[in-house]
């Protein structure tokens, strides 16, 4: 990295380190991803990486650097945003202060600025806490307070909350994301702007809102996101769905559940074993479907008939809603209408493959993934009942099984010879039939067996 700072050096540019970097030196944590920000333009960025890439209208320039991509973004001002989603036009800025000045959080605005021996104080400063670094090379640039509310765990917006969320809505859920992915607490003003603002969110695209709430969701601490987002009014927002199972109850006589149904849903997440992220979410939404049909019979139990139909409907528009592809799109649905499956020790291999057929055989370990967080997620201790184990035994089981017509000992060539027919729907219709009867019992496989069924299809 500081060979790739010293080529800006050289090419009489400022550079600086700022984001997730700096708060990594900081907390004396070894550095993920480097973020910089320089007064050289993207076209001069270009001239002095021949090998980067620029493919936005940001300023962001990607800079390869040891088999991994640093991101340089040129210096920005200030602007108008009237959609609260874009700048109205992008116009570079003189200065890092300028443009540590337009960022969201203050412990985003703490930069590290490029010096190499030739400063050591800024701001009154030494930079005396930055212990893994060379102090004579970097000066500490923090004029919003950035190490303070990282000693005090606190998300902080620089300058006005109403301003910087009204500028651009996705910093709600961001404030969202680094509180939670940070265990940080929102600061009064910031928390109540919020709440205030949430409605705001509205005006941010599907694909935006998508990529910042799965960014909260494959974070460990993805609980402790959603409930932070329910209490600040967010979830309502963009996922009204789910933000109404908070009020439906599910404690009652003859159920296991400790949880109202919207808090069931996020332990049953948390719990989820995956480290798939559309899996953690179809898990998030698993039980959307009860608020529709929460019903309680005259005995006081608690019934959500269907609700697995239901819920994966409204999976459904919450996939199109948020612009999931065609194959995340069919999966969410599959998990979420598929999660209510039977486990019962005496399901014969034909109502297995239905099982197999309905979830599809690339989505079975995701769905034993979310069972397994729907028990935990619900109050069970044990994250696999005996039943579900030996479910897992008869799936493993089914599948050295015929499982298509092409699995049969006997094709359409054996249909064709002995009863002297032509290719057609005939042969198919006959095929099926046989694999109706192997479904049935898989014994009956055997291709002697077989031969002697397709003689009985004669005339």
């Amino acid at each position: 990295m500081l060979e790739t700072l010293k080529m800006f050096e050289n090419g009489g540019y400022e550079v600086a380190v700022v984001g997730g970097a700096v708060r990594d030196i900081l907390a004396r944590k070894q550095v993920g991803d480097w973020d910089l920000t320089t007064n050289a333009t993207p076209e001069k960025i270009l001239k002095l990486f021949p090998t980067a890439f620029y493919n936005n209208r940001f300023g962001t320039v990607g800079i390869k650097v040891g088999g991994k991509v640093v991101e340089a973004t040129t210096y920005r001002k200030e602007q108008k945003y009237s959609d609260s989603r874009h700048p109205d036009k992008v116009v570079w800025g003189n200065s890092l202060e300028e443009d540590l000045a337009r960022r969201d959080f203050t412990i985003n605005a703490i930069a590290l600025k490029f010096v190499n021996g030739k400063s050591k104080i800024v701001n009154g400063e030494t930079p005396s806490s930055l212990l893994t670094i060379d102090h004579s090379q970097f000066a500490l640039i923090d004029p919003y307070g950035g190490q303070k509310d990282l000693g005090a765990k606190l998300i902080r917006t620089v300058g006005g909350a109403d301003e910087r969320f009204s500028e651009d809505a996705l910093r709600l859920l961001r404030a969202i994301r680094f509180a939670a992915g940070l265990g940080f607490e929102l600061e009064e003003e910031t928390k109540a702007s919020i709440k205030k603002n949430a409605n705001l969110i509205s005006k941010i695209s599907g694909e935006r809102i998508r990529d910042e709430l799965f960014k909260i969701i494959k974070d460990e601490n993805n609980a402790e996101g959603i409930l932070l987002a329910k209490e600040t009014g967010l979830l309502a927002e963009i996922l009204p769905e789910l933000s109404i199972c908070f009020e439906v109850e599910q404690k009652s006589p003859k159920r296991h559940h400790i949880f109202d149904v919207g808090t069931h849903c996020v332990m049953s997440m948390k719990y989820c074993p995956s480290k798939d992220t559309l899996v953690l979410f179809s898990t998030l939404l698993h039980d959307i479907g009860k608020a529709k049909v929460a019903d309680v019979t005259h005995e006081g139990v608690r019934t959500f008939y269907n609700h697995e139909v239901v819920g994966a409907r409204l999976a459904n528009q919450i996939s199109k809603r948020l612009h999931f592809s065609n194959s995340d799109h069919d999966k969410l649905f599959k998990l979420v209408r598929w999660h209510q499956f039977s486990v019962n020790e005496n399901q014969t291999d034909k109502a297995i493959r239905r099982f197999i057929r309905n979830v599809g055989l690339e989505n079975v370990e995701d769905m034993m993934d979310l069972r397994i967080g729907d028990r935990l997620g619900g109050g069970l201790q044990q994250p696999e009942s005996w039943r579900l184990k030996l479910f897992r035994k008869r799936l493993k089981d089914v599948l050295t099984k015929p499982f298509t017509v092409a699995d049969l000992k006997v094709d359409g060539n054996d249909v064709m010879e002995i009863l002297n027919i032509k290719p057609g729907l005939e042969v198919g219709e006959i095929l099926q039939k046989l694999f109706k009867e192997v479904e049935e019992d898989s014994k009956k496989n055997e291709r002697q067996y077989l031969l002697g069924r397709i003689k009985e299809f004669k005339a």
